[in-house]
């Protein structure tokens, strides 16, 4: 499992030209599920994204996490995490697990959020979304279980 973690300040996700899902301050996550994911892997980077210390405190050092700052997330569903460029111009995905799968473990890392105190707002699995944010550093980090 991969999360593409960005600090972000008004982020939302918009489908079919509706808003579903939308943030003021905290992290927009990106989020891959390859084949031998399970739930262990996502309560391990559910816990991992609530407890970054990427956030500013009063000295201006990332000291602070998203538990800290009262902070929401923005969970969006991204096979093209697992896409292999190696070869040719067109990417594999065959390391993406299949949508049923997929979208399992993601809801599984969305509850572990939950769970953990944090306010969630997600896109729409499957959808073609439009994703609008500031990645506010910029500060973006990758992942993986």
């Amino acid at each position: 499992m991969k999360v593409v973690v960005q600090r972000a300040r008004n982020a939302q996700v918009v489908v079919e030209n509706e808003v579903v899902g939308s943030i003021h301050e905290g992290v927009m996550v990106l989020v891959g599920v390859t084949h031998e994911d399970t739930e262990k892997d996502a309560e391990y980077l559910a816990d991992k994204v609530v407890n970054l210390r990427i956030f500013e405190d009063e000295s201006g050092k990332m000291n602070h996490s998203l538990l800290d700052i009262g902070g929401q997330v923005l969970s969006v569903s991204q096979f093209t995490l697992y896409g292999d460029c190696r070869k040719g111009r067109r990417p594999n995905y065959m390391n993406a697990a299949k949508p049923d799968f997929a979208s399992t473990i993601y809801e599984k890392f969305n509850d572990c959020l939950k769970e953990k105190g944090v306010q969630v707002e997600t896109g729409t699995f499957g959808a073609m979304m439009d994703v609008q944010f500031t990645n506010v550093g910029p500060v973006t980090l990758l992942i993986e279980s």
